[in-house]
């Protein structure tokens, strides 16, 4: 017998099993990187770590973003004000900490980085591996019958820049179902 592509193996030292477990390890194996995506709020620079960032079309160039529904960066989609994606490189491990949560009254987590502008006025990491400007096309949180904790936002790439030649930050969960 000749395994085929199209069909599924078990390896029984691991059975296949639906438990949170299997599902957790499992989906931690899948590759993400780490973003930092930002985006103006009147006069104020925004930012947020993102991890489920992901290429969603070639022609016009799209990306998807999924965002929790307590962060900012969803108002400014709603408004339809574009964002920027910032691709971590692999030397920047140290912003994850400042932009895994919301910023305290008063602070600036863009203290001390080296920033530029892009086009929309968002800031674009200097030292990041690449950037994508980006506008809001369409957003969801599942369906009526199947809600998501996460809300996907669908955007177009306007402009995008390359930083420095380095690798970007990619990582993998412990588990997957939870940060």
């Amino acid at each position: 017998m000749t395994n085929s592509p199209l069909s599924p193996q078990t390896d029984a030292s691991r059975p296949a099993t639906t438990d949170g477990s299997s599902v957790g390890f499992a989906l931690g194996r899948i590759p993400s990187g780490l973003f930092i995506v930002t985006w103006r709020e009147g006069d104020q620079d925004r930012g947020m770590l993102a991890s489920w960032v992901m290429q969603a079309g070639f022609e016009p160039p799209m990306l998807t973003v999924a965002v929790a529904p307590s962060r900012g960066l969803l108002a400014a989609v709603d408004s339809g004000a574009p964002f920027v994606v910032n691709v971590l490189a692999d030397n920047q491990r140290p912003l994850l900490a400042r932009f895994g949560k919301p910023a305290a009254p008063g602070e600036n987590p863009f203290a001390g980085i080296a920033l530029s502008r892009a086009g929309c006025g968002a800031p674009a990491l200097d030292e990041a591996a690449a950037w994508l400007e980006c506008s809001p096309v369409a957003q969801t949180s599942g369906t009526d019958d199947v809600r998501c904790d996460h809300i996907v936002v669908l955007a177009r790439v306007t402009a995008a820049g390359a930083g420095r030649e380095t690798p970007p930050l990619v990582h993998l969960r412990k588990n997957g179902l939870r940060y």
